[in-house]
């Protein structure tokens, strides 16, 4: 009988590896029994969400028996505000994750084919494998995207490219001269979804600024997360920025409610926090530092990052490292599913946080 359901289930999604979060403490907890863990695993805002965001979620506490209002109507005009885009041009997800699903389910279908990069984020193939697409994966270089590859690989068949700038897990960043380029360069009928998720995090000198690109590239989608620098992961809110006509077909198939009440007034207030994401980037540059020195330290090779994690080279078993890791109370992310078996990606954490690991990562290659 279980067989049969699961032949029931399209051909993409029997074949389908369902994507891996980083594993939660409560986890760790029940499996060791251990009482102080740190988690440098997800990516996450190691000072947590601001003093605006906590505000606006215990005022709007009394008004969870009525639903959120379904269009975002408040949360796309602070954004449209600080973008200086339309409200028509803005989706907004359950985390940014859901933008990729919708561009997929609105986009794609069996004939179609998805090109983006090796080490690229892993929601990519699991989008384009569950409506049926076809991945076509190009080559990394230097662990960041191959652009002059992945143009090479646009056939009259690709309906979506997909890139990630900074990139996860490997934190490499495009200029944006060259993704410019890449967007030119691409047919009309091709959509380049450009997964901005830790532009926050992108030092001044190299600064992320494409959305002046939406008024030349009707095929352009910039997605971007408050679930990173603004520290609301557990709320899981998204947007997406577009051309309106793009907008519209997204918000056919997005579902009703998608964000709920907490989430969307949060993310209002968190958007204008400006105090908040200072004190963000400020932890994130001080801990990257922190990290890289004490890499150094143990003769560990490391890819420079432009978000708030950074992959270390261990030149043996990163599962096994991990492993141990977690052993100590401590929880990283191994990223053998990426094709670097060798390399653990470490979240920046607090500075005790980042102490704590270093010191566990110390003693566990002493044993290992």
């Amino acid at each position: 009988m279980n067989n049969t359901i699961y032949n029931l289930a399209t051909i993409g999604v029997q074949q389908l590896i369902p994507y891996k979060a980083g594993k939660p403490i409560e986890e760790l907890e029940r499996e060791l029994g251990l009482t102080e863990i740190i988690k440098l695993a997800s990516n996450e805002n190691p000072i947590g969400p601001g003093k605006k965001a906590i505000a606006a979620i215990q005022q709007a506490l009394a008004g969870l028996a009525l639903y959120p209002d379904g269009s975002g109507f408040s949360l796309k005009q602070a954004l449209s505000k600080k973008y200086s885009v339309s409200s028509e041009q803005i989706t907004l997800g359950n985390g940014s994750n859901e933008l990729l699903e919708l561009v997929a389910r609105a986009f794609l279908t069996p004939a179609h084919e998805v090109v983006f990069s090796q080490h690229a984020f892993a929601v990519y193939p699991i989008v384009t494998q569950s409506v049926g697409a076809k991945a076509v994966v190009v080559p990394a270089i230097n662990y960041g995207h191959d652009l002059e590859g992945m143009l090479a690989a646009v056939t009259d068949k690709t309906r979506i490219v997909f890139i990630a700038n900074p990139n996860n897990p490997t934190g490499t960043l495009l200029s944006q001269e060259s993704v410019e380029r890449f967007i030119s360069a691409l047919p009309d009928t091709c959509i380049c979804v450009l997964d901005e998720a830790y532009f926050e995090f992108v030092s001044s000198l190299e600064a992320i600024d494409s959305i002046e690109w939406l008024k030349k590239f009707p095929n352009l989608l910039i997605t971007r997360t408050f679930s990173k620098a603004y520290g609301l992961a557990g709320l899981r809110v998204g947007y997406g920025l577009s051309s309106p006509e793009m907008a519209d077909i997204l918000n056919r198939v997005r579902q009703p409610f998608n964000n709920n009440t907490l989430a969307l007034v949060a993310a209002e207030a968190a958007l204008n926090d400006e105090e908040h994401l200072q004190e963000t980037i400020r932890v994130n540059a001080s801990g990257m530092l922190q990290l890289t020195e004490g890499f150094k330290a143990l003769s560990l090779e490391w890819i420079s990052s432009s978000g708030n994690f950074v992959l270390v080279d261990l030149k043996k078993s990163g599962q096994v490292i991990y492993d141990a890791l977690l052993r100590k109370g401590v929880i990283v992310r191994p990223v053998g599913n990426y094709e670097l078996p060798h390399h653990l990606r470490i979240s920046i954490g607090t500075e005790a946080e980042n102490n704590v690991f270093l010191k566990a990562l110390a003693e566990t290659l002493n044993n290992v």
